[in-house]
């Protein structure tokens, strides 16, 4: 094993991330990765701590057999030594060639000839009356309580949105003998049939979702409208909604988890000098690069970070970006050919799915003005498009008047919904309101980690 005249660094030990490491660790090439878990594997893959008692079959279902073959990778080619793995290290700044991370023992340095972006996905929230209250999490959220220390968040809860993730997380809650009191989901019936023809790609997957939904039986309601939290100072005691007839219902519950699918994490590939482009059918803004995932010079983008294609295409797409790498360093790589047609069809299976469970835009432009949009700094639709009058419709001008997208988040939360309110209230697109402008560090970090000994 060499290290390689270049020296490669991934960010991020998800499936993406260890496809990645495997390919490049096959060619001879020794990489550092840095991920934020305790433990490789990701979110959709994430381990519990050591002495769990839940078996990987009840935290991962069907996907069982996948997780724990991946893991096992990882952890062996770390205790090899063919990998340099730097668990629970956050990347938070990104200046070529160099990272900027804290880790366990301080803030550290990492420099790089080429750089693998493996950063994966947050969830995609929408603004909803009382969500800025204790007890309403997102479905990520919620989901890794469950995986990381067998706990549901409530004694009776709601869970709202769209989206797979809706009904998994409902369905694992279940599992784990969870109350739920409803499963409500933006999306009707029928937009959900319109994404089918793309989602057949997998039929499989369809299938696997299909029983899940049938699992939740009366509990799920499609086509929900005009949601809103009631909730006191201990958290929230009922949401009210409108069904799919036009009726007004309420459901009692001390525990909400939103969520709208999932947004692409892209900070650190703005930081490294990528290009964007606004994608109508995912409605959120993506990374530009060619097939391989390559996005700026020595920057190689995978998995959930450059497109939402679940953990099976994240895998894919990681052995690609490192087969990309490999071929830029001189060396020999596989061909990549039919990984190239597998991830066509992932794709033409997410784009039926963001058909299926559409991000709710006129949901969004029509937030009462008295609702938090920025829970960080607790912003609302109406001084948001105050900052409309005052500014006009450019993103960053409104941020920069009303501190929208500033907070703790850095717009994680806040940016899509906030796009939406602009574009609405200055009549132009969600594109020429444009995105804003990402800044290090990319997460909170202690000041004494910036401060260096005379």
């Amino acid at each position: 094993m060499t290290s390689g005249a270049e020296k490669v660094v991934i960010v991020g030990a998800g499936p993406a991330g260890i496809r990645a490491a495997e390919m490049l660790v096959s060619a001879g090439v020794k990489p550092v990765v840095i991920d934020e878990g305790m433990k490789a594997g990701g979110q959709i893959y994430r381990r519990p701590p050591d002495g769990f008692t839940r078996s990987p079959r009840e935290l991962y279902g069907t996907e069982a057999d996948k997780a724990v073959a991946l893991h096992m990778l990882f952890d062996r080619m770390v205790a090899d030594g063919l990998v340099d793995y730097y668990p629970q290290s956050s990347v938070l700044a990104c200046a070529n060639p160099s990272l900027y991370a804290l880790t366990p023992s301080g803030r550290r340095e990492f420099g790089y000839d080429r750089l693998i972006l493996a950063t994966g996905a947050t969830d995609r929230l929408a603004p909803v009356p009382g969500w800025q209250s204790p007890g309403v999490y997102s479905l990520g959220a919620t989901q890794i309580a469950l995986k990381a220390q067998g706990v549901a968040l409530g004694q009776r809860i709601v869970l709202a949105g769209s989206g797979p993730l809706l009904t998994l997380v409902a369905t694992q809650l279940l599992k784990a003998g969870a109350e739920i009191a409803a499963v409500l989901d933006t999306s009707s019936f029928w937009t959900q049939m319109a994404g089918l023809p793309g989602m057949l790609a997998r039929p499989g997957l369809v299938l696997r979702g299909l029983l899940m939904r049938a699992k939740l039986g009366r509990l799920y309601h499609p086509g929900v409208k005009n949601m809103g939290i009631d909730a006191d100072e201990r958290g929230p005691v009922s949401i009210r909604w409108q069904d799919a007839h036009g009726a007004m219902r309420a459901s009692e519950c001390d525990m909400v988890g939103i969520g709208w699918h999932l947004r692409a994490e892209t900070q650190l590939a703005s930081l490294a000098g990528c290009q964007f482009d606004y994608d109508t059918g995912w409605a959120q803004w993506l990374p530009r690069t060619d097939r391989m995932g390559r996005a700026a010079e020595g920057v190689y983008l995978a998995g959930d970070g450059l497109r939402i294609l679940g953990a099976d295409g994240a895998e894919v797409a990681g052995r690609i970006a490192a087969n990309a790498c490999l071929s830029d360093m001189g060396l020999a790589a596989p061909d990549s050919s039919a990984d190239l047609r597998r991830l066509a069809r992932y794709e033409r299976f997410a784009r039926g799915m963001a058909r299926a469970f559409p991000w709710p835009a006129d949901m969004v432009r029509k937030t009462p003005d008295d609702t938090v949009v920025c829970r960080c700094e607790g912003i609302t639709a109406g001084q948001l498009r105050d900052g409309v009058d005052f500014g006009g419709g450019e993103a960053n001008r409104v941020k920069s008047l009303v501190r929208v997208g500033m907070g703790r988040c850095q717009g994680r939360y806040c940016q899509l919904a906030g796009a939406e309110l602009i574009a609405a209230k200055a009549g132009i697109s969600v594109f020429d309101a444009g995105r804003l402008r990402e800044q290090a560090p990319v997460r909170p970090a202690p000041i004494g980690a910036w401060v260096r000994d005379a």
